[in-house]
């Protein structure tokens, strides 16, 4: 299974609380005048809500063996503008599987000013808290200040016990004034970090009764944007990243740090992934029926490919893990992504095709560190297909992209392939190709008339991941699609006519024709119109 008692216990980790003895941090509910008063964050002036603090401190004991740690978080924010009410919905992420990681302590409260200048309390109260799967693994816990408006401070803290933590982010997508991580640990752990980003960050190095101690520090970092054609915005972030390399238990030196082969090992033995790639799923009558004509491997690749979108139902839980076993999904017709894509990989390997586990991670999870050994990076199993020269990525959850496509959100992105089943074989591999396109073409045929209108037919044709960006929408329906696409981007057009053709066929681009009229501008003797229209 996933850990053994001595790893588990070698993994646990807490999130750090702030340090009373820290002058520069207040203590929970004490709230200074000059934060009230805080109009505009002085370097971020166009910040909607800014970071007071976010002050952690990583502690661990070590007796008898074991390690247990415990990571607490205290946290204060201003909201700015009406634009920054938002900030006041939290989402603590946890690792709950088998209850590695649990959530305490959990106090929250939101901090107002009345007429006569008093400071009013309101808390958030333990029923307005609840946990929410995210995937086997990962669950978070939801909770939403009170009371929030323009002008509200608010607070919260929380201890984290369980596994160690991944990384530590200074920066946020709102300005951040100042942001502490503290990593207390004793001398028989060896500690290393690794820090990602272009901010100063000051460091101090400390030595305690047993124990070392590390603090980070970051003041005044502006907050992120989102930027056009980046990967994920969590890749760009200042942010730290620890591990526990080696622990020491009477005078021996034992390396904790893993390698991809030992990775692959234990996934290999796991049953929840590794076993389930030995299981003979039953292929049901009407898919040995599709398949017994065909003799070329792509065709069989694209009929079991289409097979499984079709009748696996996905329940929305992201993973690699084939948790409640891919014969029992298979059963159900439903099931998680690793699941349905482990049941993709058995049917094409059963079927006599070169088909191989391929772990990524995706665009909205970040990008992984092939430096750093670890099956955590990764958040789905997608089936790998050689054919040939040729390589193709599927998903069986992914119901618009089409077999010869690289799913979009690991595009760009590399994966680890799991070549051998039996031996652990692997590889990376960079998942791209650039034969494939996001584009549009619009062919329009118009006439301006003598009440000064343009009126005329466009077809807009729409490739490869341009029609998988538009399906979603289309299956919403044929009056939301053409709102979207076409009214919502051009109010002053008038769109009749629409026929949407190949809308059942992702081989084919999805072709788009419809009829149109709109004013144009004038200007003395001179009409102006735009020929770059229905292009977005």
């Amino acid at each position: 299974m996933k850990s053994g008692p001595l790893l588990a216990s070698l993994l646990l980790f807490s999130f750090f609380t702030y340090s009373q003895k820290n002058k520069d941090i207040p203590a929970f509910g004490k709230i200074d005048k000059t934060e009230i008063d805080l109009k505009e964050c002085e370097f971020d002036k166009n910040a909607e809500a800014v970071v007071l603090f976010d002050i952690g401190k990583f502690t661990t004991n070590f007796t008898g063996g074991t390690i247990f740690s415990e990571l607490e978080i205290h946290v204060r924010i201003k909201i700015l503008t009406e634009k920054g009410l938002g900030k006041a919905d939290i989402k603590i992420p946890f690792y709950s599987y088998k209850g590695i990681q649990t959530v305490r302590g959990l106090t929250a409260q939101t901090y107002n000013t009345d007429a006569s200048g008093n400071t009013v309390i309101s808390k958030v109260e333990k029923d307005a808290v609840y946990e929410k799967k995210i995937n086997a693994k990962v669950s978070h816990q939801v909770f939403t200040f009170p009371n929030v408006v323009a002008g509200s401070i608010i607070e919260y803290k929380y201890a984290l016990r369980g596994r160690w933590p991944k990384d530590w982010y200074f920066q946020r997508d709102i300005p951040v004034m100042h942001s502490r991580y503290t990593i207390e640990a004793p001398v028989e752990l060896d500690v290393i970090s690794q820090q990602f980003g272009s901010y100063k960050v000051s460091t101090e190095h400390s030595q305690r009764a047993n124990n070392n101690i590390h603090s980070y520090s970051v003041k005044n970092l502006p907050g992120f944007r989102n930027e056009p054609y980046i990967t994920v915005k969590s890749d760009y972030l200042q942010r730290l990243e620890t591990s526990v390399i080696a622990v020491t238990v009477n005078g021996i030196r034992q390396d904790l740090l893993k390698t991809w082969p030992k990775v692959i090992k234990e996934l290999m033995e796991d049953e929840d992934f590794g076993m389930q790639l030995k299981r003979n799923i039953p292929r049901t009558a009407d898919l040995d029926l599709a398949l017994k004509p065909l003799t070329k491997d792509y065709d069989k690749m694209l009929t079991i490919h289409g097979y499984v979108r079709r009748n696996m139902e996905y329940n929305g839980v992201s993973n690699i893990w084939a948790i409640d076993g891919v014969k029992a999904a298979w059963k159900e017709k439903k099931g998680t992504s690793g699941e349905i894509n482990l049941i993709l990989v058995n049917l094409l390997k059963e079927a006599g095709l070169n088909a191989h586990p391929v772990l990524v991670s995706t665009r909205e999870n970040g990008r992984i560190s092939t430096s750093l050994p670890g099956i955590d990076q990764f958040d789905k199993v997608l089936a790998h297909v050689r054919i040939g020269s040729k390589i193709y990525v599927l998903d069986g959850t992914e119901k618009f992209t089409a077999t010869r496509l690289i799913p979009l959100n690991v595009m760009y992105s590399e994966g680890l392939v799991i070549e051998k089943i039996d031996s652990g074989e692997w590889g990376w591999e960079v998942l791209w190709d650039q034969s494939n396109k996001f584009n549009n073409v619009t062919i329009f045929r118009a006439a301006l008339t003598e009440k000064g209108q343009i009126e005329g037919n466009a077809t807009v044709t729409s490739f490869d991941y341009s029609r998988v960006e538009r399906m979603p929408i289309l299956k919403q329906g044929k009056d939301q699609f053409v709102k979207h696409y076409f009214e919502a981007r051009n109010p002053e057009f008038k769109i009749e006519n629409v026929v949407i053709n190949n809308e059942d066929n992702d081989s084919l681009p999805l072709v788009q024709e419809l009829k149109f009229s709109h004013p144009v501008n004038e200007s003395g003797n001179y009409r102006y119109f735009s020929a770059n229209i229905f292009s977005g």
